[in-house]
Parts: structure tokens; sequence; C-alpha cells
């Protein structure tokens, strides 16, 4: 697959300066995700999907671990400042070690 996105630029990015949409906000409440957990997978990440025509301009879905691996899938919105737009803990039946989306 072709990458349009640099993991290195996001991390850079997340360095600088970063916001939680209300709906990232609403998730990680609700799935019990602190806002360290999103730094560490996204520091320890890779971009596994990229989609490049969202709505809320480039974004990529994100696949790392958290310090205690804890698995996470972030999507952010790709610019400075950077976007989090949602987290979650991806659950095997839908995922080929959590970066190749199964088959249905």
């Amino acid at each position: 697959r072709t990458v349009f996105m640099d993991i290195k630029k996001v991390q850079k990015a997340l360095r600088k300066k970063f916001y939680f949409t209300h709906h990232a906000v609403e998730k990680m409440i609700e799935r019990k995700i602190d806002d360290a957990e999103i730094q560490e997978a996204i520091e320890n990440g890779e971009i596994i999907e990229e989609y490049p025509k969202d709505k809320y301009g480039p974004t990529c879905l994100i696949y790392g671990l958290t310090k205690v691996r804890r698995p996470l899938h972030v999507l952010i919105s790709y610019s400075e400042p950077l976007w989090i737009i949602t987290a979650y803990e991806p659950k095997e039946s839908e995922w080929i070690n959590y970066t190749t989306r199964r088959e249905k």
C-alpha cells in the first residue's frame, strides 16, 4: 500500500500541540482510555490505514501499544495542531495482529 502520511511527522506534531474532538472525549470516557495512553500509543505506533478524503480532512488510523502493552487504535486528523478524533481497543475478531482488517 502507498503511505501518504509519515508517523514521525505525526509524532512530532503530537509533541507540539494536540486537541481532542468532543466525540473522542466521549469515547475515551466510555472506553476508559486516558490521554496519556493516547500519547503512548501514537509515540509507539504505526499508521495502518489512511483516509486522505475523510470529512475531517486527511486522517489516519494508528495502531500502538501503551506502556502497559494495551493495544489501541487512534484516529487522528493529520494536521498541525493534531486532532484526536477517536480511540478504541481493537477486537481480535476484527483485526489480524491489530493491523489488518479481517475479511467479513
